[in-house]
């Protein structure tokens, strides 16, 4: 094989990977995608693959790869998900303090602002969302582990509706297993 010949989108195939698509063109290496790994992996140039369609090397291919799209996509999912919804609080509790008064006589209260404590139970909220996201993609758990740890989840949306008073939207409140 002429390796210095393939340009990105030459079809090859790899006796341990399979078939696959050049996807990026070094000095020294192939990056080529392959259905088996769905992945990439580099592959030196002089490595004799099985061309099956080649594409005529440009000199300048330095196209997007598969490794590109996939870190761009990766950043905008990370972005997706720490990015934090504006959830208002009910008006009522603005400007309030939350006193948290010991049982015990002598002890000083602890006192909080609300806007605070608000805060700290949407970010709550908000991780477990991404759990359960997480959770739900998973690729190795099965459907019924993945249920198993959803009821986990359901189970403490609700121990959490205590909470939902300070929310001014109903439709940002936890909901337990009855309020799906």
């Amino acid at each position: 094989m002429e390796s210095t010949s393939l340009g990105i989108g030459s079809r090859v195939e790899h006796p341990h990977f399979g078939k696959g698509v050049i996807v990026d063109v070094s000095s020294e290496l192939y990056i080529i995608w392959f259905k088996s790994q769905n992945g990439t992996k580099s592959i030196n140039r002089e490595f004799d693959l099985k061309v099956l369609e080649a594409q005529e090397a440009t000199g300048g291919d330095e196209g997007i790869t598969i490794t590109d799209i996939e870190q761009a996509l990766e950043n905008i999912l990370e972005r997706k998900l720490h990015e934090a919804e504006l959830v208002p609080m009910g008006n009522k509790w603005n400007s309030g303090t939350l006193i948290l008064k010991p049982g015990e006589a002598g002890l000083q209260p602890k006192e909080l602002p609300i806007e605070t404590f608000f805060h700290k139970i949407v970010m709550v909220r908000d991780k477990l969302r991404v759990m359960e996201q997480k959770i739900n993609a998973h690729k190795v758990m099965t459907d019924e582990e993945k249920v198993d740890l959803q009821q986990y989840i359901t189970t403490i949306y609700g121990s959490l509706t205590s909470f939902n008073v300070l929310f001014k939207e109903s439709h940002h409140q936890f909901k337990g297993s009855g309020g799906k």
